[in-house]
């Protein structure tokens, strides 16, 4: 009897913690399922829009290379104004520059990469932007823009070279023999693209005096 009523008195504290207790519990469950669902809920949209993105963005890849320019760059702000601050905005702007360049646009072309290094959310992005900005900067003879772009990313890692052979370009435009061989020679060093022509371009210049 005395078993019976132990048991008996821990149903009934069972019961009494339940109800002092049985509404947060089951409130807390509910948060927990709901924050679980949620969370699936928000991976699936993003995976969703992901998706979107990048079939977006793979039809303007094909545009961009036919003739359609005005359907290139409608699709480039259609993928701006839908995913906006996304990886793909900052491609859509890379690709409008490029198609804006085919096209005789180059201050188009500089206003979109300078957006990219304004918004890219990815450094790699930025750099590959600003690169390509300080190059027609310096074809259109800013030689002060492109100097800049390239003095402010010339630790820019793998893309170091690279400015490294824009600062070479402007030294060179601006008569600066020596500059320009220095620049060259750290390029080289550095491993920058098209290391022939810098080569080409270092021993091209006038012998010091």
């Amino acid at each position: 009897m005395a078993d019976y009523e132990t048991d008996d008195e821990k149903v009934e504290a069972i019961k009494k913690w339940w109800k002092d207790n049985g509404l947060s519990v089951v409130a807390g469950v509910a948060i927990g399922l709901a924050a679980v669902y949620g969370w699936r809920a928000w991976v699936d949209h993003r995976e969703g829009v992901g998706q979107q993105a990048s079939a977006a963005f793979e039809q303007l890849m094909v545009v961009s290379e036919g003739p359609d320019s005005a359907g290139a760059l409608a699709q480039a702000e259609a993928i701006r104004q839908g995913f906006g601050g996304s990886a793909y905005a900052s491609l859509a702007d890379l690709t409008e520059a490029k198609v804006k360049l085919k096209a005789g646009d180059p201050a188009g072309a500089m206003t979109a990469l300078q957006r990219v290094v304004d918004q890219a959310p990815e450094p790699g992005l930025a750099r590959i932007a600003a690169l390509r900005l300080a190059r027609i900067a310096l074809d259109q003879g800013d030689l002060d823009r492109a100097s800049a772009i390239a003095g402010k990313y010339a630790d820019a890692g793998a893309f170091s070279g690279d400015f490294a052979a824009v600062q070479g370009d402007v030294a060179a435009a601006q008569g600066r023999v020596a500059d320009a061989r220095a620049a060259y020679e750290r390029a080289i060093a550095a491993g920058a693209s098209m290391s022939q022509l810098l080569r080409l371009k270092l021993d091209n210049l006038p012998a010091a005096g």
